[in-house]
């Protein structure tokens, strides 16, 4: 998909108003500049192009071209994890990956922190409270509010393509999760393998697991 993204701002722009952002909420003195971000900042919206290109929503794509608005909250907070991810893969000072962190979890209310590997086509749905740790993960990833991806016993899950995490849904521990599933909302699946095309619906304790045929209308393939 060869597009180029329509963006309210410019890279230049949006490396401007992380750095003032950052430093509003932490003034301790190791003031940043917009240049401290400005070689991330072009690769980390080429990443938020290619994204966005495969989401089939007006929102993030046109028909034509992958659309972002600064001002729409989903999208900033992705824009803000590819921005810190991508300055942490080219060897940016730590101590701002680490302030972009906390400036996404700040004003999104999600914790992804910049070591993590998200896949390259993900999508973050009003997502307060989500926590998405060192898993494995992959492409077509869908996400909503109070999600948990994590470790139980240090081990950590592996999540195939088409995967979603429905409202109040965790995957912990030693999970294998296949292809085209879907945990459901305030599901919990902790140290088990789920087969590709299933629903996974309930706790340890209590869970049945149903068939899952089509994949998410969301995404553009």
């Amino acid at each position: 998909m060869n597009t180029r993204i329509r963006s309210s701002l410019t890279s230049k722009q949006l490396a401007q108003l992380a750095a003032h952002q950052v430093n509003n909420l932490h003034p301790d003195g190791e003031k940043i500049e917009p240049a401290d971000l400005s070689t991330a900042a072009p690769q980390a919206l080429s990443r938020l192009e290619h994204c966005f290109s495969h989401i089939g929503n007006k929102y993030f794509f046109d028909g034509q071209q992958a659309i972002f608005d600064h001002l729409h909250g989903d999208q900033y907070a992705m824009w803000l994890y590819f921005l810190a991810s991508e300055l942490h893969e080219s060897g940016g000072p730590t101590s701002i990956c680490k302030k972009l962190f906390l400036l996404n979890k700040t004003l999104h209310g999600c914790d992804i922190f910049y070591e993590v590997k998200l896949p390259s086509v993900f999508l973050l749905v009003h997502p307060l409270g989500t926590v998405l740790g060192r898993g494995h993960y992959a492409d077509f990833l869908l996400v909503y509010q109070r999600c948990g991806v994590g470790s139980n016993h240090d081990a950590y899950p592996t999540l195939g393509e088409h995967v979603s995490l429905r409202p109040g849904s965790s995957v912990l521990g030693r999970c294998s999760v296949g292809n085209n599933c879907a945990i459901a909302t305030e599901s919990l699946l902790l140290d088990q393998e789920l087969p590709p095309d299933s629903v996974y619906i309930g706790n340890p304790r209590d869970h049945l697991i149903r068939p899952k045929s089509a994949k998410e209308s969301i995404w553009r393939t």
